[in-house]
């Protein structure tokens, strides 16, 4: 099976690197008979690929549309994902890879079988992807920062905070970290002798970069994790930790990495360790995730919540009887304004 199947992909690559073979010329090329190179063929063509043949003297054997591109070497949910993540990646991100993700669609579309082609038009006709307006990455310093990680080469860049100050930052980088539509570098920074983590966006390149240096041991196994904590956690001024009655699947889906790190406690709760500029904004956070919580630290947190208690509850002692309900005391519960209950 292996020995066929390296042999089809042989001929794939006879077939894409001359515009027609005749079956003799194939079938010396592979080492094979005549009618092995028919087969093959007839393999070819029940994959999808166009494999054209006139017979006669002048005839032989030619891929039609697609025939420069390489290989399409995917299984058909591979190629679904590929086609489903090219189309995501056409709708932003990344600051001008837009335009290449529709050729490279329009390019793995044309070698398509059939049958994938289908299911790929679906997907890009009935779907309508909806993205915020986040911050966009130019890929030329994402490739700059990648292949500084590859080849262990301190990077030098000039650096914007969040705050808008400025700075010139020389580091070793570690990885880079997607979440959530921000790229972030995970870098050892050589001045301040620590682990940071910095926004993509916000990193100019100021080469040459280098020299090489020996890789150290990352600041953690689970780099999402960590940098999720930095960003959601470590860089605000007040910080908490937050038992969350809920299960972590359902507060994941609330809770997303820029907003907390979350840790399973058992079946019915789990940690949420999460920050905030203020307490107030911190108590607003919390309300609003609609689960029952329990405050863990720190101790101020939990005064403050029940100092916003006690003012909610003056607030609703203070407020006037409730009256009758707009339009009637005599209207039937739940029924619309302008409707009769036996409509």
């Amino acid at each position: 099976m292996l020995e066929t199947s390296a042999r089809l992909l042989r001929l794939l690559s006879l077939l894409q690197s001359h515009r027609e073979w005749s079956g003799a010329q194939l079938a010396d090329r592979l080492d094979v008979t005549a009618r092995t190179v028919r087969r093959d063929i007839d393999r070819l063509r029940e994959l999808g690929y166009p494999v054209h043949s006139a017979s006669g003297t002048a005839g032989g054997y030619r891929l039609g549309a697609g025939a420069e591109l390489p290989p399409l070497l995917l299984d058909d949910d591979e190629a679904v994902a590929v086609a489903v993540g090219l189309r995501t990646a056409a709708a932003g991100g990344v600051e001008g890879i837009e335009e290449t993700s529709v050729r490279a669609l329009a390019k793995l579309e044309q070698v398509l079988p059939h049958r994938l082609q289908r299911r790929v038009g679906a997907l890009n006709a009935f779907t309508v992807p909806m993205f915020g307006g986040g911050p966009r990455v130019d890929p030329n310093t994402l490739t700059e920062l990648a292949h500084a990680c590859r080849d262990c080469r301190r990077l030098r860049f000039d650096y914007t905070a969040h705050d808008g100050t400025h700075s010139r930052r020389t580091v070793e980088p570690h990885r880079l970290v997607c979440a959530r539509r921000h790229w972030y570098l995970v870098a050892w920074d050589t001045d301040r002798a620590d682990w940071r983590t910095y926004r993509a966006d916000r990193i100019t390149p100021t080469p040459p970069h280098g020299p090489r240096f020996t890789p150290r041991p990352p600041p953690a196994e689970d780099l999402a994790t960590y940098v999720s904590h930095g960003i959601s956690t470590g860089a605000y001024a007040r910080q908490a930790t937050v038992l969350v009655r809920a299960p972590l699947e359902r507060a994941a889906e609330r809770i997303g990495p820029a907003a907390g790190t979350l840790e399973a406690v058992d079946a019915h709760s789990c940690l949420l360790r999460t920050g905030a500029h203020s307490l107030d904004v911190m108590v607003v956070h919390l309300v609003l995730l609609g689960f029952d919580f329990e405050i863990r630290e720190p101790p101020e947190l939990l005064a403050h919540v029940r100092e916003i208690r006690d003012r909610l509850s003056r607030t609703l002692a203070a407020a006037p009887a409730a009256g009758p309900p707009p339009g009637g005391a005599d209207r039937t519960p739940g029924t619309p304004s302008g409707s009769s209950a036996g409509s």
